[in-house]
């Protein structure tokens, strides 16, 4: 069924119950890969929030949660591949393992500024959680993304806390553009 969000239609791409399973998966393996440290976890606003609270309900260990709001796309289709850094991390992360929570790793930008900034708060370790990927949109490899809910073609998607607009985020599937 397609949807309409501002001027733009949209066509079911991932359901709720596949996002679910994967999510559950996903922090299994958080569970188990840092199963001998207290993690901090770190959300980058605002796509990531349905994603981050879906994934810490399933980490069955001590964990910090802490969050940071960044953007490349302002209201678009596209990325303006300029970041724009709304609000910092104010959590001491020196010698812990972080492990940043992003809804979508497209051109990479966002994810590459936010790992450099918080290298220069000498962490532990730094891992990248992604609910979603585009391979073909990405302009250099993240060593550091290490979890990945699905990978997509390079198509703009709404839903689950993705937007356009800032509408789309509360839809429970993900839905790509027609």
């Amino acid at each position: 069924m397609k949807i309409k969000i501002a001027d733009l239609e949209f066509e079911p791409l991932i359901s709720e119950k596949s996002i679910i399973e994967r999510t559950t998966a996903i922090g299994q393996q958080l569970n188990a890969d840092y199963q001998n440290s207290i993690p901090v976890f770190v959300g980058v606003l605002n796509g990531s929030f349905l994603f981050i609270a879906d994934l810490i309900k399933q980490i069955d260990r001590p964990c910090e949660i802490a969050f940071t709001k960044l953007a490349s796309y302002y209201g678009g289709t596209t990325s303006k591949l300029k970041i724009r850094d709304d609000i910092d991390l104010i959590m001491d992360i020196k010698d812990r393992d972080v492990v940043i929570i992003e809804d979508i790793v497209d051109t990479g930008n966002t994810v590459h500024y936010l790992i450099d900034k918080l290298k220069q708060r000498n962490p532990s370790s730094i891992a990248v959680c992604s609910l979603l990927l585009k391979p073909a949109a990405l302009l250099s490899p993240i060593a550091e993304l290490k979890y990945v809910g699905f990978e997509i073609e390079n198509e703009f998607v709404v839903g689950y806390g993705l937007d356009y607009q800032e509408m789309g985020r509360n839809l429970r599937d993900i839905y790509k553009k027609v």
